[in-house]
């Protein structure tokens, strides 16, 4: 094989790897600022300590919003509301703080919600997700928490138990980002 073959090789090899990163990446600094937003949701909020009957847009419009989905037949959601409650009373005020759950009102009504929220001493706005639209886009599985920025970008999304301090961190952090 003569050199200017494998010259040609290396050159087509190096030309195709080159367009297929091009494809897949993009030009070098042509980053999209755009990040995903969720559509927001209403969700109707239940009449409980803390919460009042009415309706919630998740994300709230101009707000950081902190959601914690929940189920009340969810051992680990029953165990994470101390840690919840705690979050709420350190940074409740600078945020929008709504814990939601899927369960509609037939499987449990909104006494029985309001009920488990009270015996877990719950006292923020609970609501419930009739349409299930937040659970399908965030994950199957309960308890789930998401952070939404004032825009509407979800700056932080995680499923199982969160203890109060990461939290209250995550929350800080989107605050801190927003206000420099």
């Amino acid at each position: 094989m003569r050199r200017r073959d494998v010259l040609a090789g290396v050159a087509s090899a190096g030309t195709l790897a080159g367009a297929g990163a091009l494809a897949v990446y993009g030009m070098p600094g042509d980053e999209n600022d755009e990040e995903p937003r969720h559509d927001p949701v209403t969700i109707d909020t239940v009449e409980a300590a803390g919460s009042s009957g009415g309706t919630q847009q998740i994300p709230a419009e101009d707000s950081v919003t902190f959601v914690d989905l929940f189920a009340t037949t969810c051992g680990t959601c029953k165990e994470q509301m101390p840690a919840l409650g705690e979050a709420y009373d350190r940074v409740g005020d600078d945020v929008t703080f709504v814990s939601v759950t899927n369960e509609n009102e037939e499987q449990v009504p909104d006494a029985d919600i309001a009920d488990w929220w009270d015996e877990h001493d719950g006292h923020w706005p609970v609501g419930r997700d009739a349409t299930s639209d937040l659970i399908v886009h965030y994950g199957s599985g309960t308890p789930i928490g998401v952070l939404f920025d004032s825009d509407g970008i979800v700056r932080w999304e995680e499923s199982g138990r969160k203890e109060s301090d990461e939290i209250v961190s995550r929350i800080e952090d989107v605050l801190k980002s927003k206000s420099e």
